[in-house]
């Protein structure tokens, strides 16, 4: 595995930062969301839009030739962080968590907030891992998924 690159997404990325959301919706969202959540979800065009929106603040890793994981923030907000699955555990979500929180203390920011689900063990893991506290629980009330959302904080 090659040390991964992060860099400013640009235009050309739209096809592989989309493949990438759709594979961590496809293994890790899907299988904990009943059918008529994911008729909805999939029927939204959500996910099209939020990359129309948003990939000129995204930041992506390159692994060899291949976008293999990206992160969003806003201000001291981390909005996303995915990895490609057959990325995973080689280091590309931790350098990119580095980048944002660089960034957002560079910015004046003194914490960092993230957002992830209680059944999302794998997530809450890492983010523990790096410093980041359990902070509150509430009910997921933008995709109405029955989820209970966990906000997760870091100082910097």
């Amino acid at each position: 595995m090659t040390t991964p690159f992060i860099r400013r997404a640009t235009p050309g990325d739209t096809d592989a930062v989309l493949r990438i959301l759709r594979q961590t919706y496809e293994a890790t969202w899907k299988p904990e969301l009943t059918p008529d959540a994911i008729a909805r979800f999939e029927r939204s065009g959500h996910t099209r839009r939020y990359v129309d929106e948003r990939l000129c603040a995204m930041y992506v890793a390159e692994s060899g030739e291949e976008v293999a994981g990206l992160i969003d923030w806003d201000k001291d907000f981390i909005d996303a962080l995915h990895v490609s699955p057959d990325h995973q555990r080689h280091g590309i979500g931790s350098k990119l968590l580095l980048q944002a929180e660089a960034a957002i203390a560079a910015a004046g920011h003194a914490q960092v907030r993230l957002e992830t689900d209680t059944f999302n063990h794998a997530a809450r893991s890492f983010y523990l891992r790096h410093g980041y506290a359990e902070t509150g629980f509430y009910p997921d009330e933008e995709w109405h998924s029955g989820f209970t959302t966990v906000q997760m904080t870091k100082k910097l």
